[in-house]
């Protein structure tokens, strides 16, 4: 009988954790692995914001920080908020957070009830459904499909929300789809929401700077639901700082108080060295950021060119974060070597001992009919990538 708890065992292994794992085990054997499985950046993080942390340590801050984060950082946070976003938010609002995923179980956690429903859009980041779980909350899927460019109508959403509904879960720009949703679009749901006032929603805009159409548009403009809106973002994407760990929550007072008291018993405030560099971020401007997302628009177009010309995908054009999404059902019931492919995850494992390139499976997004690449690498790793992958797939009858 195992010793672990119910918990535990009823939860999911991160599926983009395991195929980078499975990548570098194959690397480490000698095998020149490309591997496209990651949500990060390949750039490394911009000098000025490095420099900042040189001098916070130089500074000697080194001690706890406050759970909810350095108020100077929380006001400069609700000041991007305001320049870029025309969000007022009082700095009181704002709790900083180890990375957007814990701002995320900290929403969830403090907001949904055992029993209660959660609405996610398919496909969704992998870690939406299990912190649902933590929650003891109840995962409500809307499926969208390559031919909706992967985002649900005001029409799906309002036929599934019930009184059993308590939250809403999204992103824009999407991880796995690079969807983004316009500010009709938005609008269209947020009057669903206005009409049922006990659903409240987290919007997460970790991606929100990779934005290749306009301007990033925020659920959280409509007036008339802002109080029930719980922003996600941070320095991780658009800064290329995923290792140093921070993200935040933008939520009304009562749930911001919420998040600081249910982190407070879990980590404590965020790494303060890595606030005072998420401050030199905000306060230093978005030429890096530009030039990355121009890089990333580049490789879009690259590798949305390669891909069209494999027979048997089907996929559409991105119009933020760093993924392509493809269907891949054409290749299922297919084999080489005496391997026949089932499905999405298996593809994805076939292409990885054929192909040597590490992709995701869509089952974990909710979607098994597809499969996840991430373009946040170099050019001529891309090329060589796709080329990889047309090849393999070609050697499936």
């Amino acid at each position: 009988m195992s010793a672990l708890s119910t918990r535990i065992n009823n939860l999911s292994e991160s599926q983009t954790i395991k195929m980078a794992k499975m990548g570098r085990e194959l690397a480490a054997k000698g095998v020149d692995v490309i591997s496209l499985s990651f949500g990060e950046p390949d750039f490394h993080t911009p000098e000025h914001i490095k420099e900042a942390a040189k001098k916070a340590m130089d500074q000697n801050y080194t001690y706890y920080t406050p759970v909810a984060g350095y108020p100077e950082l929380r006001k400069a946070v609700v000041a991007k908020l305001k320049n870029e976003n025309n969000l007022d938010y009082d700095f009181s609002q704002i709790v900083v957070s180890t990375g957007a995923k814990q701002a995320i179980a900290n929403a969830v956690l403090c907001l949904v009830n055992p029993g209660e429903e959660v609405i996610i859009p398919t496909p969704y980041w992998v870690s939406y459904s299990e912190v649902v779980k933590l929650a003891e909350g109840v995962s409500v899927f809307i499926n969208t499909t390559v031919e909706q460019n992967f985002k649900i109508t005001p029409e799906q959403l309002e036929a599934a929300i019930t009184p059993k509904t308590k939250l809403f879960m999204f992103s824009s720009p999407c991880n796995p789809t690079g969807s983004v949703y316009s500010k009709d679009e938005l609008e269209g749901l947020a009057k669903v929401f206005e009409k049922h006032p006990h659903v409240y929603i987290l919007s997460d805009e970790i991606y929100e700077h990779i934005n290749y159409i306009d301007k990033h548009e925020s659920i959280a403009q409509f007036d008339y639901i802002k109080d029930r809106v719980v922003i996600i973002n941070g320095w991780s994407k658009a800064f290329a700082m995923t290792g140093w760990r921070i993200g935040y929550t933008a939520s009304s007072k009562e749930i911001a108080t919420a998040c600081d008291k249910m982190q407070g018993q879990i980590t404590s405030g965020t790494c303060s060295i890595t606030q005072r560099a998420g401050v030199a971020a905000y306060e230093g401007g978005l030429e890096t950021v530009l030039e990355m997302r121009a890089a990333f628009k580049k490789r879009r177009d690259i590798v949305y060119k390669l891909l069209s010309e494999i027979d048997g995908i089907k996929l559409n054009l991105p119009d933020g974060a760093f993924y392509f999404f493809p269907n891949v059902t054409s290749f299922f019931g297919k084999s080489y070597n005496g391997k026949t492919i089932k499905d999405a995850d298996e593809l994805s494992i076939y292409l990885l001992e054929e192909a040597h390139v590490a992709t995701v499976g869509g089952d974990s997004f909710g979607d098994p009919t597809s499969i996840r690449i991430s373009y946040a690498a170099a050019e001529d790793k891309l090329i060589e990538a796709v080329k990889r992958i047309k090849e393999a797939l070609g050697k499936l009858k």
